[in-house]
């Protein structure tokens, strides 16, 4: 087997992707092995018949995705409590979600390439149709796609094939090098690369400092200042009753210090209040904050539903929405939960064997929200603002997102708890991931993260002011609004520039399976 071949793409892989070094660096190599990595992989499958590709596949993406999902230790051992061998299983248990479709991958790449069909662009269009294909099957998980990788690119593909769009250009330049014949392909591959990441560099040097959205030659209805509070509360402590009260104060004095600061609308993380804001006292106690302050606030906490008899029906991870004057005007409810983490799939099968491996894991399930909607958040100068607000999980799904746009949404409010995945490289992949979702949608986007990176986010998707990661901190910042909330061709019309992918892939197929036949 290619072994040299497929380790060289498992190190691309995680290195593709940000990853911290020490406490105050954090290397991004996205540019550059974006496109090396599925060149590698390609590499490693030449001359193999399509079943052992799918096996070379197979392994290789297992160690790659398990390698890039090393965070799942933090959350299993850490504050799931599992035995450490639990911990060091965890990445790769998870990965076998994803190396099916690296694995169909290379058996379609290897059946192409039997049949002489060996373009850079097909090849890069079988590659996002597997990616989105792993966005949706049985509910979804594309982390680690690899046009995240390219997330620091300033050309304008996200407004209208998403973060595919970069798929497909990263894995053509990478193919394109790799199954090059002539000479002068191999020279415009590397020099489509080189040149991306000469005009990234050169943005992110003299551009991304004025980027963001803070345009002070636009009129005040076009912009508004928000602020995003990072409480830094340890995921270990974040439920107990000892810490309750120290984790409220602590995010009050920061409201207080953002409504000092100007800003017009505050956000609290995703389950900055850790308890049910039906409580009537907690939900006194936040209504009089926003009163006092004269700032509505989105406040991550547990939403509870009811029946006749004021028994608890279902709950629900939710954010709700204060106005400046303390009236809870809104809940919005995660509809997209995360499996293993908030709802146990086939749990009477399953459910004792997990607690018996984590003390940490849930005991009942959290409930789906209704449906993906835009709020109306009334500011105190009379205006409204109308906001989606993603809650974690949800942010890892283009097509999710693109639908609070759709429905009318000027601001992207990203809520999150990211102390799960501990000092590793996850924070600031899902912040990259964030980012993207502002650039596909052309919207602004605030990101509030209880450990962080919390961030301000321009329209051009570049976070623009962000904070470390486990500091009690805050952000405050102007961002332009758009007149033209869900303009973008990705806001309209979703992912077709993938489906188109997959058509192309599915007639290369069929083109490439009858011509064997008649070879044969």
């Amino acid at each position: 087997m290619p072994w040299r071949w497929m380790l060289a793409y498992v190190v691309a892989t995680f290195f593709a992707f940000p990853q911290p070094i020490g406490d105050s660096f954090v290397l991004d190599l996205g540019l550059v092995l974006g496109p090396v990595a599925p060149a590698l992989l390609l590499v490693a499958l030449r001359g193999l018949t399509p079943g052992r590709a799918v096996r070379v596949g197979f392994v290789a993406g297992w160690l790659a995705h398990a390698a890039l999902l090393h965070w799942a230790y933090v959350v299993t051992v850490t504050y799931g409590h599992a035995p450490v061998v639990v911990g060091l299983l965890a990445p790769f248990g998870m990965s076998l979600y994803i190396v099916p479709f690296i694995a169909g991958f290379a058996g379609v790449a290897a059946l192409l390439a039997q049949r002489g069909l060996t373009n850079p662009f097909l090849l890069a269009a079988v590659w996002v149709t597997f990616e989105w294909l792993r966005s949706w099957v049985l509910t979804g998980f594309g982390w680690g796609t690899i046009g995240y990788a390219w997330q620091l690119s300033p050309m304008p593909v996200p407004p209208v094939a998403g973060v595919y769009g970069f798929s497909f250009l990263a894995a053509a330049a990478g193919f394109g090098f790799v199954s090059a014949r002539a000479g002068w392909r191999r020279h415009v591959a590397v020099g489509f690369v080189a040149l991306n990441l000469a005009i990234s560099v050169a943005y992110g040097l003299f551009a991304r400092g004025a980027a963001g959205g803070q345009h002070s030659e636009l009129p005040e209805p076009h912009r508004v200042r928000v602020a995003a509070l990072q409480g830094n509360i340890d995921q270990n402590q974040k439920w107990s009753e000892e810490a309750f009260e120290r984790t409220l104060l602590a995010y009050e004095e920061l409201t207080r210090r953002a409504a000092a600061d100007g800003a017009q609308l505050i956000v609290w993380p995703e389950t900055a209040v850790p308890a049910p804001l039906a409580i009537p006292d907690l939900h006194d106690r936040i209504a009089a904050l926003a009163n006092e302050v004269r700032t509505p606030l989105i406040v991550g906490a547990v939403g509870l539903d009811f029946d006749a008899q004021g028994r608890v029906t279902s709950h629900y991870d939710s954010a709700f929405v204060f106005s400046a004057g303390g009236q809870l005007i809104d809940r919005y409810d995660k509809t997209q939960l995360v499996p293993f983490g908030e709802y146990l799939p086939l749990r009477p099968l399953l459910g004792q064997f997990i607690r018996a491996l984590a003390t940490g894991a849930i005991s009942d399930d959290v409930t789906e929200g209704e449906r993906v909607r835009a709020i109306d958040v009334p500011l105190a100068n009379g205006e409204t603002l109308r906001v989606g607000v993603p809650i974690c999980y949800e942010l890892i799904f283009p097509d999710l997102v693109r639908r609070f746009a759709a429905d009318g949404a000027q601001l992207l409010v990203g809520i999150t708890n990211d102390a799960w995945y501990g000092r590793t490289g996850s924070p600031y992949q899902f912040l990259a991931m964030t980012e993207l979702r502002s650039a596909e949608t052309l919207l602004p986007g605030v990101r509030a993260a209880n450990t962080g990176v919390s961030a301000l986010i321009g329209r051009d998707g570049r976070a623009f002011r962000r904070t470390r990661i486990f500091e009690r901190d805050l952000v405050v910042g102007d961002l332009e609004l758009p007149s033209d909330a869900g303009s973008t061709f990705y806001s309209r019309h979703g992912d077709m520039f993938a489906y188109a992918c997959a058509v192309a892939t599915v007639l290369a197929s069929f083109i490439a399976f009858f011509r064997g036949r008649k070879q044969s």
